[in-house]
């Protein structure tokens, strides 16, 4: 019986693979089908859950033609950790190269493929790059298949980890399971400040920890009246300035430009007397007629 799962490599990547009947859990390490060879990761789910996060990510409707061969060996760990270094020399010799042809771009990480048969060299670039020779010579210099891949600055940021302003790792360099567009109106919702410089990550982009908890600002929202909307309370017709849903408040100018904070509860309350008074007073109306 096939099964089906999450496999993650170094950094972000990760790819979802048949299982064919293999008996694994989270947090084994793997060896798995590559494009003309093999490599070594781990897996971060199973079954409906790596269904699921497919359905939602790049990888679309959950269909893998790549499985996962077998669990790695205490030999396979062990070469498995050791490259890391290779990677880290296989960095330097692709920047050393990427200087030597005067490119355009920054090479951010490499990676070998575990049985070496490829080698990943990641980069950014404002503009395309014509890599053609770079690519001749890295192959010359490495005897494998090089691959060249361009990353955002974001996926940059997830690669090489980092400390937020928070104080914590990145998000993405750490638990983010994918990276989701972030758009100004997250911020908007959450009346936070436009300003660039305070709501911007390291990558330079809107930080991801926008969207967290931009569903209960929505939520706690609706109970509130938006701003710019008068309404009848016992002080007459007063417009509403401000909300604050942490204390559960709303700022309110009446038409002589006074301003006061009364709580989301006695709003209602007042509104809804004077709902009422004018109700009776149209009531009273007809039947003296």
């Amino acid at each position: 019986m096939n099964g089906f799962a999450e496999v993650r490599f170094k950094g972000a990547r990760k790819g979802y693979y048949s299982t064919a009947g293999l008996d694994l859990t989270p947090g084994d390490r793997v060896i798995v089908q590559a494009e003309r060879g093999e490599d070594f990761g781990e897996i971060t789910a199973l079954g409906t859950i790596a269904e699921r996060k497919c359905s939602t990510s790049e990888c679309g409707t959950p269909n893998p033609t790549m499985r996962v061969l077998r669990r790695a060996g205490p030999e396979e760990v062990q070469r498995a950790s050791y490259r890391s270094d290779d990677d880290r020399r296989a960095l330097r010799e692709a920047r050393r190269q990427v200087a030597k042809h005067g490119l355009k771009m920054k090479v951010s990480d490499a990676e070998w493929q575990f049985d070496r048969r490829k080698l990943i060299i990641y980069f950014t670039a404002e503009r395309r790059v014509d890599f053609r020779e770079l690519v001749r010579d890295l192959a010359r210099s490495f005897r494998t298949r090089i691959e060249l891949k361009q990353i955002g600055v974001r996926d940059e940021a997830a690669l090489l980890g980092g400390v937020g302003r928070c104080g914590r790792e990145l998000c993405c360099a750490t638990w983010l399971p994918e990276l989701k567009p972030i758009s100004l109106q997250l911020a908007k919702d959450q009346s936070l400040s436009l300003n660039p410089a305070q709501i911007a990550g390291c990558c330079g982009r809107l930080m991801c920890c926008l969207r967290y908890e931009h569903d209960s600002y929505v939520e706690a929202r609706r109970r509130f009246p938006r701003e710019g909307r008068v309404l009848r309370t016992a002080q007459g017709s007063e417009r509403v300035v401000g909300v604050n849903i942490f204390r559960d408040t709303i700022t309110l100018r009446d038409e002589e430009g006074e301003m006061r904070v009364v709580g989301i509860d006695e709003l209602m309350r007042e509104v809804q007397a004077r709902r009422d008074l004018r109700a009776n007073g149209r009531g009273r109306s007809r039947d003296e007629a």
